[in-house]
């Protein structure tokens, strides 16, 4: 634990235990790891095309030259980074070490078509999209979900639990506890089913995206194909058309799908913040924490606050990413190189907030006798329900008549509304009509959930 305390990042250092299991996606050892992976099946797949002066793999150097990955350890790394250190390029140094691996008699004649015909990029833009992919569907999506279903089942538990709702701060039309945290669900679950249909996607096609080593090397073999059906074996889709790197507008999408899903967690932060701030949700104590420094008797609510400004800071991150990575000199510069690396950032920060809401979930719980208090005391909210009867009854001015008994008022309780009601020129079956409108059952339908 001690190195975590001399990190610069906190995603590394004060959160790494929060977060340690993102390393096996987004570490310079994971890269490493990846770039590995797909060398060696661009080499296992190059073995089975027939091609001249490089005859087939056995089993058993099919399975040598898996374990090498499969087995890669920290030394391995190391090593790499040695080689990394005295040719200063990152994607080479891979290609060496494969060599170094495969030095014996059995791989001479084949050992030069390690890296055939490829750019950096070729795996780079490869290996990033498979390491986002597997991270997407092994942490970031579960969490995704798992956040979903605690919402829906908060949601259902309070759907029954009538509540003042708030427009411009204010007093309104009342609703349900259960609905409104529901309104989450429906707006993350929407954003969620566009975020899962982004295709990832890779770029392999040679120095500036064309195959013109592969083609003048082996000028009879459909290396479009090839290509095509090697990218798609890991599960990506390839570009067609590319410069030296790809074009990364699938990373935009991406990006700015999640920033979108984290809006909606910012807002449903803020909303409970709020509601905790006017008591209709009590949080739960824990005796060995301390809530204040200086004030005892505080429960802050620390965990949708660091949810907050960790989605704020993840959208930051993200909103970079999606500007500047599809932007590039020509057929490529470097700059997207440097950036990419971050790319574990901003998922690193929003895994994080997602565990603090669910943490925070877990605190709160509703304070039924404020929210009916509340009711009680605000039959004013009920002024739109009987307005829009009394337009149905042709009532002269019906807006206006609420309007100069109601606005700005909000000390109107229940005998104020009935002898308001009982002063209408209106029949005494509309009275009775009006006289049950209550705020408690004030609610108007939406869909079941």
């Amino acid at each position: 634990m001690q190195h975590t305390l001399y990190s610069i990042s906190p995603i590394d250092g004060r959160y790494y235990e929060k977060l340690h299991s993102l390393s096996n996606y987004f570490s310079e050892y994971a890269l490493i790891k990846y770039r590995i992976y797909v060398e060696i099946q661009y080499f296992i797949a190059l073995s089975r095309l027939n091609l001249k002066n490089f005859s087939p793999l056995t089993e058993q150097q099919i399975q040598y030259l898996e374990n090498i990955y499969k087995n890669f350890s920290i030394t391995d790394a190391q090593r790499i980074k040695e080689i990394e250190k005295t040719i200063n390029h990152d994607v080479k140094a891979v290609e060496y070490f494969i060599k170094e691996k495969i030095n014996t008699k059995e791989y001479d004649t084949i050992r030069e078509f390690v890296h055939f015909g490829l750019t950096s990029q070729d795996v780079n833009n490869t290996a990033i999209p498979l390491m986002i992919r597997n991270f997407l569907h092994q942490e970031f999506f579960p969490s995704i979900e798992k956040l979903i279903y605690n919402l829906k089942t908060i949601s259902k538990g309070y759907k029954n639990i009538s509540m003042l709702a708030r427009t411009h701060g204010q007093s309104a039309s009342p609703t349900t506890l259960g609905k409104e945290i529901y309104v989450f669900v429906h707006r993350i679950e929407a954003q969620y089913h566009d975020l899962k249909k982004i295709p990832i996607k890779a770029k392999f096609g040679g120095a500036t995206g064309n195959f013109n080593a592969h083609y003048v090397t082996y000028p009879n073999i459909n290396w479009l194909n090839i290509a095509d059906h090697f990218i798609h074996s890991f599960g990506l889709e390839r570009y067609p058309f590319t410069t030296q790197i790809e074009n990364y507008d699938y990373l935009s999408a991406l990006f700015d799908a999640c920033k979108r899903i984290n809006n909606i967690l910012i807002d449903l932060c803020v909303d409970i913040w709020m509601y905790i701030s006017i008591n209709y949700f009590k949080q739960k104590a824990n005796p060995n924490e301390v809530g204040s420094s200086a004030m005892p008797h505080k429960i802050n609510p620390i965990d949708f606050e660091n949810a907050e400004g960790n989605l704020k800071y993840a959208n930051a991150i993200f909103e970079l990413l999606s500007e500047k990575l599809p932007v590039s000199r020509w057929q490529r510069d470097l700059t997207d190189s440097t950036v990419i690396r971050n790319v574990g950032v901003p998922f690193a920060h929003t895994i994080l907030s997602i565990q603090s809401i669910q943490k925070g979930l877990t605190k709160i719980e509703p304070n039924l006798s404020i929210i009916e208090n509340d009711l009680n005391n605000s039959w004013q909210i009920i002024a739109e329900a009987i307005q829009n009867i009394l337009r149905r009854e042709n009532y002269p001015n019906a807006y206006e008549v609420l309007k100069n008994f109601t606005r700005g008022n909000n000390t109107i309780h229940q005998n104020d509304i009935h002898q308001f009601i009982d002063n209408l020129n209106v029949s005494e079956d509309i009275k009775l009509e009006l006289k049950k409108i209550t705020p408690h059952n004030y609610l108007g339908k939406y869909p079941d959930f």
